[in-house]
């Protein structure tokens, strides 16, 4: 592609590189110069103006935008990706339903490098997203570019995003206490909106003292699809009461501890094919914390490993909870 001034005219076919105001109208950059707008350009004074010119082996920014979108998303239905229209070198991805989107940050770094022009923005891996949410943006910097990159950048890009929905429809939350008081139904109001925005509808309230055996007895009573526990006192040991009940009532510990804060006190297990998840106090909170990364995978039916939580501590400081009991600083 050539850039630069061109005697008026000259600049017929080409495509303006600046928004011009000519014979009482604007003519938008992008636009295809007819003889229409020469001569409104010659009657306003100019005598040349700045385009870009298409060369051989060229695809236009819009051209080129969708024909990279369709290498990326092959199948819109099974990745659950709505593709947007293109216009001025940009085609945007929606997400077609609630979930998770799983990135192929290689692939995906690999299109980037491919050439400058050509670029595709998207959010984070793992990044949880709502139906109809925006998950990438694929724009073709320069008016036009060499059909050669665009190939190029096409062949390494195969399905390097998708959707990955929830899996379950419903969980239960039980929660512990540690005296004869109720806990405070702020947590199962958090909580009950972090599920309602995934799909997943909470069962009736359980609420037991904070003791193996009667917390195991709930574990394994649990209608829910999905096993979350809330405790009222803070699990600060792979063998304090919410992990040890989960093996009195048969389950496994997958892990006890993260490394993102809030939430380090985190523990996942099963219980035969149903995860249980065990809160950190911050849960409490509908601000973002460790519990939730964990809690959507594992909504969206993504095994979740002790390695997968570990590699979460890179990035995992997350801003700080107002009514956290120990702030990571003083105020002075």
């Amino acid at each position: 592609m050539k850039f630069g001034q061109v005697p008026v005219a000259e600049a017929e076919g080409t495509i303006l590189a600046h928004s011009l105001h000519v014979g009482g109208r604007r003519i938008a950059k992008g636009t295809e110069l007819t003889s229409i707008d020469l001569a409104d350009l010659n009657a306003d004074g100019f005598s040349t103006v700045t385009v870009a010119r298409l060369e051989a082996g060229d695809v236009h920014e819009n051209e080129a935008a969708l024909a990279l979108v369709r290498k990326i998303v092959p199948d819109p239905v099974a990745q659950r990706v709505r593709i947007s229209g293109a216009g001025a070198g940009r085609v945007n991805l929606y997400a077609e339903t609630c979930g998770v989107v799983q990135l192929d940050p290689a692939r995906l770094q690999a299109v980037n490098e491919v050439d400058p022009m050509i670029s595709i923005a998207t959010v984070p891996n793992w990044h949880r997203v709502d139906q109809g949410g925006m998950i990438a943006t694929i724009k073709i910097i320069s008016y036009a570019v060499p059909q050669a990159a665009v190939q190029r950048a096409g062949e390494v890009a195969g399905g390097a995003l998708k959707i990955i929905a929830p899996v379950y429809g419903s969980a239960t939350l039980i929660e512990t206490r540690v005296n004869a008081d109720a806990p405070s139904d702020k947590g199962r109001a958090a909580m009950a909106g972090r599920l309602h925005r995934m799909g997943l509808e909470l069962s009736p309230r359980v609420v037991v003292p904070h003791r193996e055996e009667e917390l195991a007895q709930a574990i394994m009573d649990a209608p829910g699809e999905l096993v979350l526990i809330l405790t009222g006192s803070a699990t600060s040991d792979p063998r304090d009461v919410a992990p040890q009940a989960l093996r009195v009532a048969g389950g496994e510990v997958i892990r006890f501890g993260m490394p993102v804060d809030p939430g380090n006190l985190l523990f996942l297990g099963s219980l035969g094919d149903k995860p249980v998840v065990g809160l950190p106090g911050c849960a409490r909170s509908p601000a973002l914390n460790g519990a939730d990364w964990v809690l959507e995978r594992v909504i969206c039916g993504i095994d979740v490993s002790s390695r997968d939580i570990a590699a979460m501590g890179v990035g995992g400081l997350l801003k700080e909870i107002p009514t956290r009991p120990m702030p990571r600083r003083s105020g002075g």
